[in-house]
């Protein structure tokens, strides 16, 4: 058996960053691994020029992300229930600051995207010898140094981001996801043998320059909510 600890990522609006081309910003459709430990080392209250501590909380933690899909009851609700949807905001900044530290004397335009009415559960497991334990995280949850967004400073949580206080044992992520409501949704795990190989850049390499590597994903649908299959 392992421990979990369970996140409930629900808000307005979230933007989980992807490639960026700089005036155009799009959004991830699930939480990448760098916005949840964004997420998790800003509620430790880590300084971004702590690469040490920022390369321990990544090698201390895993994520299973499940994009919430409604129970059997929803489909009782009328026909015009909100569903996720991605929309681009569309910015133009003044007197926005150049590489060489100047002033540019012309508009930028930028364009950003975000979800909407979208909901996610994260269920965040320890790799062996981590420095950063469950607990610590969880009261970091619970009493976050710097505020907490879903993404961007724009996208603020609608509820508490802890399911629970105390971890979840579970034989593993998906069994622990399986004991939150509801129990349907599209699976992105790290830890996983089932469903379709994905790759993905969002993983942070601390360093004087930003930069992101690359992992693999396995993607699945688990409608047990509905019909109690997994595909």
């Amino acid at each position: 058996m392992a421990a979990f600890l369970i996140l409930r990522l629900d808000g307005p609006m979230q933007a989980w960053g992807t490639h960026t081309f700089e005036d155009y910003r799009p959004a991830n459709l699930f939480p990448t691994r760098s916005g949840l430990l964004g997420l998790i080392g800003g509620c430790l209250g880590l300084d971004r020029r702590d690469t040490d501590s920022l390369n321990a909380l990544a090698e201390s933690i895993t994520f299973t992300v499940r994009a919430d899909q409604p129970t059997s009851e929803s489909s009782k609700e009328p026909s015009h229930i909100k569903r996720v949807q991605k929309l681009t905001d569309f910015h133009t900044v003044l007197n926005a600051r150049k590489v060489d530290g100047s002033v540019n004397k012309n508009p930028v335009v930028s364009r950003r995207e975000y979800l909407f009415d979208a909901s996610f559960t994260v269920a965040v497991g320890t790799r062996d010898d981590a420095l950063f334990g469950l607990d610590r995280i969880g009261a970091a949850l619970r009493r976050p140094y710097f505020t907490p967004t879903l993404g961007r400073r724009s996208c603020p949580i609608a509820r508490p981001l802890l399911e629970q206080d105390l971890p979840i044992e579970a034989e593993n992520a998906l069994a622990a996801l399986a004991e939150v409501e509801p129990g349907g949704g599209v699976i992105y795990a790290e830890d996983s043998e089932r469903g379709q190989m994905m790759r993905i850049r969002d993983v942070p390499m601390y360093g004087r320059v930003r930069q992101f590597g690359t992992r693999q994903l396995r993607r699945h649908r688990l409608d047990k909510a509905a019909t109690g299959d997994e595909r």
